[in-house]
């Protein structure tokens, strides 16, 4: 398919809208005025970037991120439990406004958690915190709570597929087949950039402005060849030797209560799929369908996953 054949709900969603935010409804005005505290804390050499809300000393939340994603997807979701939480958001390294490593490691984005978590003050109450991880977030999130369950209250494990050994395998031998990383484009203006902005897996989303807030956190000012620019912020070249270990099976070894949420229409998480999941999690642990939305829960549905994540930890774990 050719980029002229290729739907722009899809390949291009802010392309139409030449640079204008598109009209946001009050709720979401509100959330990103609720502005967080911004810092970093260095983690074996890198510096990881923090967004912090609420107060210290209140039960601790921290969110993670997906793939090619960065802290800002969560300005507009974690001001909804600030009043009653002290809220973290962190970039692994290698997106977002962090820095980029040479290598990386599940070891390493497991301790930028716990740096963050330590940084950010969500150590500080009585309560321990807890971590919820969407897509590739929900990688580290199990790891941490094999590596550090003792110290988390829960996990909420959000739309991550962790895959059987057989499609884990056919994955790394359709991912050799495929062809080399190469760096990020550079764009001559942001509003070009902003226009070529697409989520990742591709689904369309009827909230675009989210999609317009998030693409505008994803960009940075580059100096090309041929002068000043914009690209992404994301490390092009950070999968080329990272292997994920089986997720599936350490799931079963989780050391904290853990949740899984997905979406209705997700195409990562459905079928058997999702069957298998669901054999491997504890058998006590909440399974909490989002309706109506595709795998980026929280921009799809964002008023129903804040409501979902609300009834679950007022009541779970006991």
């Amino acid at each position: 398919m050719d980029q002229e054949t290729k739907d722009p709900r899809l390949y291009a969603p802010l392309a139409a809208f030449a640079g204008q935010a598109p009209p946001a409804p009050g709720w979401f005005r509100h959330a990103i005025e609720q502005k967080p505290e911004r810092s970093s804390v260095e983690v074996r050499g890198a510096k990881i970037e923090t967004l912090a809300w609420g107060e210290r000393g209140k039960p601790g939340i921290l969110f993670l991120h997906g793939n090619g994603a960065h802290a800002d997807w969560w300005s507009f979701i974690a001001p909804f439990f600030a009043a009653h939480y002290r809220v973290a958001a962190l970039s692994w390294s290698g997106m977002g406004g962090s820095d980029w490593r040479e290598h990386y490691t599940l070891d390493a984005f497991v301790d930028e958690m716990m740096a963050v978590a330590d940084h950010t003050g969500l150590f500080e109450a009585e309560e321990k915190p807890v971590f919820v991880g969407h897509s590739f977030g929900g990688v580290p999130t199990i790891a941490c709570g094999i590596a550090h369950g003792e110290r988390l209250r829960a996990a909420v494990v959000v739309d991550t597929p962790l895959w059987s050994p057989a499609e884990r395998k056919a994955r790394r031998e359709r991912r050799k087949s495929s062809r080399e990383p190469r760096p990020n484009r550079v764009y001559p203006s942001f509003n070009a950039a902003l226009a070529r902005f697409r989520l990742a897996p591709i689904q369309s989303c009827d909230n675009t402005f989210i999609v317009d807030y998030i693409a505008r956190h994803s960009l940075k000012r580059v100096g090309g060849e041929s002068g000043e620019g914009w690209t992404w912020k994301f490390d092009p070249f950070m999968w080329h030797q990272f292997e994920l270990p089986d997720l599936a099976l350490e799931l079963t070894m989780i050391k904290c209560p853990v949740a899984l949420m997905w979406g209705s229409r997700s195409k990562l998480m459905s079928g058997k799929l999702l069957e298998y999941v669901m054999q491997l999690a504890p058998p006590d642990s909440p399974k909490i369908e989002i309706p109506d939305a595709e795998h980026h829960v929280m921009i799809d549905q964002p008023l129903a996953f804040v409501a979902a994540l609300r009834g679950l930890l007022a009541g779970w774990p006991r």
